[in-house]
């Protein structure tokens, strides 16, 4: 193990709250006696589908977040992701679709770790646009996002 490698996976976790367990974060801390609250979104080892994550990969760690809206109804180009990633939908109800038609929605407050290497498309449900924070946990010059016009990533 490198010595960075370590930060890619220690930086996702932390921000998405996933690896703060409460007693550490409040009792260790004081943060309880400030008011300040902890609530975990999201803690796996597996993307949304069901599979297990795939390892991280060498190289120097970059972490990405991004803010990203979809207006409403709107339909994104099927792409897939080479590096992890985790989502907070802040706003709205994002159905996300796998390229064999198996589909999961997420609404407000609800967390999901993407899909990795797996072709996918989302789509923005109701009336309203859909507001997400995303942290990609890459390493430096590898893209987060990959469009595609197949079903299958490049292997």
């Amino acid at each position: 193990m490198n010595r960075c490698s370590w930060l890619t996976p220690l930086a996702l976790a932390c921000l998405c709250g996933a690896l703060v367990p409460e007693a550490w974060a409040h009792d260790d801390h004081g943060a309880a006696a400030l008011g300040v609250e902890v609530r975990e979104l999201a803690n796996s080892s597996k993307e949304w589908d069901g599979r297990i994550l795939p390892p991280y990969p060498s190289g120097q760690p970059q972490v990405k977040v991004l803010r990203i809206t979809i207006p409403a109804g709107v339909r994104l180009p099927l792409h897939w992701h080479p590096v992890i990633n985790a989502a907070v939908i802040l706003k709205g109800a994002l159905s996300l679709e796998l390229a064999d038609g198996s589909r999961r929605t997420f609404g407000e407050g609800e967390a999901l770790v993407e899909v990795v290497n797996t072709v996918h498309t989302g789509q923005a449900l109701g009336d309203d646009p859909v507001e997400l924070v995303v942290f990609y946990a890459g390493v430096q010059g590898s893209p987060t996002t990959v469009l595609t016009t197949t079903a299958q990533p490049p292997r």
